[in-house]
Formats: structure tokens, sequence, C-alpha cells
């Protein structure tokens, strides 16, 4: 079921494709399937953050939970939904109302956030996949263990990477962020649940802020209409 790792990290993540608790997780995707279930996203977009942000280029992770568990909707990125995707889920319609108050980015007709993928925020999920119309199906699978070692290897770095953690759950990642050149931006998750402490947050400039103190650029974070 698992794809192939994407070039940019596939040898360091070679080692863990080996272990056995991540043969477990491949065994249970296709036993998902065999089972006549929907898993989400598609096979070829499950690693889809690792392909479209190099280990290389990413200098913002931002950490995310499980895919959308509806049809059509996730893509591999953490918050981002498929081009055509409409409404657009609510924790998304938050993010670029904060995005517009904090910064003035124009609010996109769409929910498409790979530029933000290509500029260098490594827009990973915690989990990778999902059933379908079942949230939080494939927790406790393995996916976390594998995400953490990403995560690891992202703190691992030499050069200065901004971690954004939205929410409690991204929030314990913090344990594996301990060189001291990183940066932290946390705030409470996006979602209509706790969204009056999300707006306001400033987070956005504060990413850039940190990115220009580690004398890096800036991300730019309009995403264009389609």
């Amino acid at each position: 079921m698992l794809p192939p790792i994407p070039p940019g990290w596939r040898t360091l993540l070679k080692e863990e494709t080996r272990k056995p608790y991540y043969r477990a997780l491949d065994a249970f995707l296709e036993e998902e399937l065999t089972g006549g279930q929907t898993v989400l996203p598609a096979r070829k977009d499950i690693f889809n953050a690792l392909a479209a942000t190099s280990y290389d280029q990413a200098r913002v992770l931002l950490v995310g939970q499980d895919p959308y568990p509806t049809p059509g909707h996730a893509h591999g990125l953490c918050f981002s939904v498929q081009p055509t995707v409409r409404p657009l889920p609510f924790s998304l319609r938050n993010v670029y109302r904060e995005l517009h108050e904090d910064i003035g980015c124009q609010i996109p007709n769409n929910g498409y956030l790979e530029p933000w993928a290509r500029r260098g925020v490594l827009m990973l999920n915690t989990v990778l996949t999902v059933q379908a119309h079942k949230a939080n199906s494939h927790q406790g699978r393995g996916w976390e263990r594998f995400t953490d070692r990403i995560i690891e290897l992202v703190a691992a770095k030499q050069t200065p990477v901004v971690f954004v953690l939205w929410g409690r759950e991204a929030q314990k990642k913090r344990l594996l962020i301990t060189q001291p050149h990183h940066a932290v931006v946390a705030s409470a998750h996006p979602s209509p649940l706790s969204v009056r402490k999300f707006f306001g947050c400033r987070c956005f400039s504060h990413i850039n802020r940190d990115l220009a103190d580690a004398g890096l650029p800036p991300i730019d974070w309009q995403i264009p209409d389609v």
C-alpha cells in the first residue's frame, strides 16, 4: 500500500521503513483496502508533504493531526484541500482570516496550500492516512512514530527552523525540538472549538520575524487564486 519515500527524504528514512512497526502499518493499510475501506488521501499523495518540501528546503514545520476524512479533500499536506473543494473547512477559513488580519494577505478562492510547501513550509500531519468519513481512525497504528522521526530529523538540522504548533496535540511535539537555534511558534488550534484563542495570535508575522532573526528570507504567505 505505502508508496516509496520521496527522493529528498529516502536516505534519511531508509532505516525507519525497515522497522517492524512500519511494516505492520503497511500491512494494516493493505488490510483496510482489501476489506473494502477507502483510505485517504490517495496512495500517490500519502507522502506529498515530503515530496513538496525536501529536507534541505524545510525552514518552517507546520504540525497538523490527521487528513480530512471527506473524500476529495485531503492530498497529503496538513490543513490543505484540493483546489476545487468548496466550501473550505472551518479550520482553514479561520487560518485565512488570521493571515489576512495579521499580515494583510488577500483571502484566496481556494484552500490549496501547496505554494507554502514549495516555499519551504513542511506541512506535516502526525497521522498520514484516515478511513473515509471516520476522523482519527488511523491513530495509534504507527504513523505517530514515523512522523516523530521526521520531526526529530528536522530538529537535528544545523540551520534554524521555525516549528509551528497549533493546539495541544501539536504542542506535545515541543519535546522533540531540543536545539536552541530553532524557534517555536505555538498557539491555540484554528478549529471552531478553540478559534477564539487562535484569532489574534499573529503567528504568520511571528514566523517571518523568527526567520529574519535567523538571517533567513521570510515566507510569502499569499496563496494565489485558481
